[in-house]
């Protein structure tokens, strides 16, 4: 966190930033002359904008290109007036018409740039439909880690957005004083830390950029007041904004046990949590059916190389108690095999699975050159259905494995980046009960690979902001963290059982 500036705003956010600042370990805070009135601020100078969207289904193509300038224009003119009638002035308005392409059988589409209107209705930039195809498919292998060269494209839809009114502005660079620092107006006490301290206070119209106010002190502003905590320095730079920085290293204990900063330690189980949860709401925003979209029956984790799990966000614990055997099934089955851009899919009850329903995609990241597999992330999705003797695939009746559900074991969906298709719909079909919707499987299965791939991308950026080995080492820290945490639970509970009578007589007991 010491690579980072606290940024502050708020009222009484000038109260608190040193100590803010300190409790997350990092060192500097940037306070702006209008922070306490940030978000009023920010209204005023904020654009407004109109949008306005329609449906085209069109195979990607010229024809398509002439309807998206044919409705976008047209919709262009309604998102113009609706911003124009808000008071900006007409020429002050641009608009952006943007295409909506997908692959043909899939419902998840892209946006793409096709071109702009400037005020005087003006056409520019218009990109060729290479270009667009080129855009789109950058999107795809972002979103989904692969691109289908085998599918046609399609254009779902035109949108577009009026933008205009805000306000320009520049921050002018003031010259700084030599003179020295005024006398404070006055000098009075603040508690702070569990004791008092004598601070000087000073008014913001007497400093000028290149002033510096050693804490304990105070700054009253017209709108706030900022608190110099003892240990903090107040300078006023050439832009008049003021940055608070510590001058006097604050002593931290470590953690007792264990050489990982506790700041740093906190820091890093959270930033791995979040990857979690951002490939949980890419997993949301992409699944194809209600289970998953809706229901949300679904988890994400993140591993590190030896399967163990690393970090979860909170989704269904069923699924992520088991999820780690899943991946170490993985890495069993195809060792020395698994390259960049592989992905694979399992669902079997005995290599880490739980009920067939629940399909774990399971993806690889590796280092930069594609040499060191580092982690890996997965992601568990319900489907509704995957074949069996009844739908849903849980039938009570079943008597063997295959009668519940199509069995996967250590399945590879996409192969260095190309995607196995026709290998899945062969897999989801050609078993002796095979799945009743396989196109809602194979876009479920797709949404679970690009929920994967949003992972990979944070996990790499990870990386490159905090270099490798302290990644790996705040890793093995988060788990020996959360074993500790969990022993001292375990230690607190008591011997006790527990049983309880199924209805066909059959006996749970613990």
């Amino acid at each position: 966190m010491t690579r980072y500036t606290l940024n502050c705003f708020g009222g009484a956010g000038g109260q608190h930033a040193c100590l803010v600042a300190d409790a997350l370990g990092m060192t500097k805070v940037l306070i702006h002359p209008f922070s306490s009135l940030l978000s009023a601020y920010g209204m005023g100078l904020a654009d407004i904008r109109a949008t306005r969207q329609q449906a085209v289904e069109e195979p990607f193509g010229d024809a398509a290109l002439a309807s998206i300038a044919r409705v976008g224009g047209r919709l262009a003119e309604d998102a113009r007036r609706e911003v124009v009638d808000q008071g900006v002035a007409a020429q002050a308005v641009e608009v952006f018409i943007r295409a909506h392409i997908r692959y043909a059988g899939t419902d998840t589409a892209l946006v793409a740039p096709a071109f702009s209107l400037h005020a005087s209705h003006e056409e520019s930039g218009r990109p060729s439909l290479a270009e667009m195809k080129s855009a789109f498919e950058a999107a795809h292998k972002s979103r989904f880690g692969f691109i289908d060269e085998s599918k046609e494209l399609v254009v779902e839809a035109v949108s577009v957005e009026a933008v205009g009114g805000g306000a320009k502005f520049t921050e002018p660079v003031l010259s700084t004083t030599s003179a020295g620092l005024p006398s404070p107006v006055r000098r009075t006490k603040f508690y702070s830390r569990g004791q008092w301290h004598e601070a000087a206070v000073f008014t913001r119209e007497q400093l000028s950029p290149g002033h510096a106010v050693h804490g304990p002190a105070i700054i009253i502003e017209p709108h706030q007041t900022i608190v110099v905590e003892d240990g903090w320095r107040a300078q006023i730079t050439a832009k008049d904004h003021l940055v608070l920085d510590r001058v006097v290293p604050l002593k931290r204990q470590s953690a007792v046990g264990t050489a990982a900063d506790p700041v740093m330690l906190e820091v890093f189980n959270n930033l791995f949590m979040s990857i979690a949860e951002q490939m949980g709401v890419s997993l949301q925003n992409t699944a194809y059916s209600v289970n998953i979209k809706e229901r949300l029956d679904f988890s994400c984790a993140v591993f590190a190389a030896d399967s163990t799990l690393v970090a979860n966000a909170p989704h269904m614990p069923v699924h992520l108690g088991s999820m780690d055997r899943a991946v170490e099934t993985i890495i069993r089955e195809n060792k020395s095999k698994i390259a960049p851009g592989d992905v694979y899919a399992i669902n079997a009850p005995y290599n880490g699975g739980t009920h067939l329903p629940d399909i774990t995609v399971c993806t690889p990241v590796f280092d930069a050159p594609g040499r060191e597999l580092l982690f890996w992330v997965a992601s568990r999705g319900h489907h509704a259905d995957v074949g069996g003797i009844s739908p849903g695939s849980m039938s009570p009746n079943a008597t063997t494995i295959e009668e519940e559900g199509v069995y996967i074991d250590n399945f590879k969906l996409v192969d260095r980046g190309r995607f196995r298709e026709q290998a899945l719909y062969d897999l989801l079909t050609g078993a002796k009960y095979p799945a009743r919707n396989a196109l809602q499987n194979v876009n479920d299965i797709k949404a679970q690979i690009a929920a994967n791939e949003k992972g990979v991308q944070e996990l790499r950026k990870m990386v490159a902001h905090f270099t490798l080995p302290v990644v790996k080492a705040y890793m093995q820290h988060v788990q020996d963290n959360a074993a500790e945490s969990v022993r001292r639970v375990i230690d607190r509970i008591h011997d006790a059982a527990f049983e309880y009578e199924m209805d066909q007589g059959t006996w749970i007991k613990v």
